[in-house]
């Protein structure tokens, strides 16, 4: 491992058993753009998910991107995500962290699915909407999809009624079964793992700095 590796990223490397990819400046993508990316690539695994130094990639109000937009996870919001799972989803890096720890688990695709959701109800183009509805179905939602997720044959059967002609609705049942399946199950462990308390404690050590 690189010397100039930072500290949060080797928290995580050592929390993922080989989870993360050999390079030593891994960062993440903020989550909407991360499951855009995901969804459209040829190659899904190809993002990494690895918790270091995170960048915003979404263009700023003017059209430029701005690479050198850097900004680390800091220590009031890692202590917020305990407080509820409301506020680890819908906090600024949570949700990509949380994905993180949920591939030690095998069940990042959860998460995927629930961000996804997220996205998607923000679509205001019916053009992109079917778009996006097909992959989401492909990739979550039918049988055998490659990142099937865990819900009842009821809400199954009525995406797949609705699916040629989805609604801004059309996955709000899914996503509230996913929701309910993390809130009650993998966000508690989360919260006891070495993965979350390592890195509470990195935090206070280098003084949120």
């Amino acid at each position: 491992m690189s010397r100039n590796t930072c500290w949060l990223c080797k928290i995580f490397r050592a929390e993922e058993n080989g989870i993360s990819s050999n390079n030593t400046e891994e960062c993440l993508m903020t989550p909407e753009t991360a499951i855009w990316v995901r969804l459209s690539s040829r190659n899904p695994d190809s993002i990494s998910t690895s918790a270091c130094w995170m960048r915003t990639s979404l263009p700023h109000s003017s059209g430029q991107r701005s690479p050198s937009h850097w900004k680390r996870v800091s220590l009031d919001e890692v202590l917020q995500w305990s407080q509820s799972f409301e506020k680890l989803v819908t906090s600024k890096y949570g949700p990509m962290i949380y994905k993180t720890y949920l591939k030690t688990e095998h069940s990042d695709e959860n998460i995927e699915f629930w961000l996804a959701c997220e996205a998607y109800k923000k679509i205001t183009s019916q053009r992109k909407r079917i778009s996006m509805a097909r992959k989401l179905f492909t990739s979550y939602i039918q049988p055998q999809a490659p990142n099937e997720i865990n819900i009842d044959s009821p809400a199954r059967k009525a995406i797949i009624r609705n699916i040629q002609e989805p609604t801004q609705s059309c996955f709000d049942e899914a996503q509230r079964i996913i929701y309910m399946h993390m809130e009650r199950d993998s966000y508690p462990r989360f919260l006891e793992s070495k993965f979350y308390q390592k890195l509470k404690r990195s935090l206070q050590n280098n003084g949120d700095n």
